[in-house]
């Protein structure tokens, strides 16, 4: 993997945060994270068909984004509660249905004879495996939602006390559970062709990267609640944060 991509993964999640936690500082609002999580959720699907080399092995190019949803619905569960982590995740999972929808319309669709794009390679880039759509979908409402109620769980556990033990033990077992039921299904069980000697092999790469990734993003619930936090007297409505 290029270390470059890396500082841009941290630069990219710095500048996300960052923008994040100045609006619901500003706004008191929720409608910024839903928004972005949308976007992490659509290009998720659509990387998790590329097999990527990280470092010594490999894992579906969609880990690198992984990290950034459960950051999102830990972001959203700390300032604004787990039912409305449920409903944004509900909002994603609509749009990400909208999504493969409209992609198998434009692929109906038959191009002009001048479009100089080949579409059979445009179809290859854009038309979604129905058995990792599936395995997706299932593996995303199934680990996003018990990342919410764990998240909640640890917080209450802990009396509100030491945000990186709620980040980190929620995010680090769900993130397992989102690898072994994705790859189970998407390269094993609706494959069309399934090498099931590689599933083990793809399972092990998505641990090592998600696991890196995930608890490195685990200092930005701090920024995020350094910005949000920086102006205490301008708050009208105060958040849920920790004490």
């Amino acid at each position: 993997m290029n270390y470059l991509i890396l500082v841009f993964w941290v630069v990219s999640l710095f500048l996300s945060t960052s923008f994040i936690a100045w609006y619901i500082r500003k706004y008191k609002k929720s409608d910024v994270i839903i928004a972005v999580y949308v976007v992490y959720i659509t290009l998720s699907q659509i990387l998790a068909a590329k097999i990527a080399v990280f470092w010594l092995w490999t894992a579906p190019a969609a880990v690198i984004i992984f990290p950034f949803t459960f950051q999102l619905t830990d972001t959203m569960n700390e300032h604004f509660g787990q039912k409305e982590t449920h409903k944004m995740i509900f909002i994603a999972f609509i749009t990400q249905i909208l999504m493969v929808i409209f992609i198998w319309f434009g692929n109906s669709l038959e191009p002009v004879v001048w479009w100089e794009f080949d579409n059979e390679q445009w179809k290859g880039i854009f038309e979604l495996s129905i058995g990792i759509t599936a395995a997706s979908w299932i593996s995303f409402l199934l680990t996003e939602n018990l990342d919410a109620w764990l998240y909640q769980k640890i917080k209450k556990w802990t009396k509100g006390k030491m945000l990186w033990v709620r980040s980190v033990l929620s995010d680090i077992p769900m993130l397992a559970l989102d690898s072994v039921i994705f790859v189970t299904l998407a390269f094993g069980v609706f494959s069309s062709d399934p090498n099931w000697a590689m599933v083990p092999t793809i399972i092990l790469g998505q641990l090592l990267t998600k696991w890196f990734f995930g608890v490195l993003d685990t200092p930005f619930m701090y920024l995020d609640r350094f910005i949000v936090n920086y102006k205490k007297e301008i708050k009208k409505k105060p958040l849920e944060n920790e004490s």
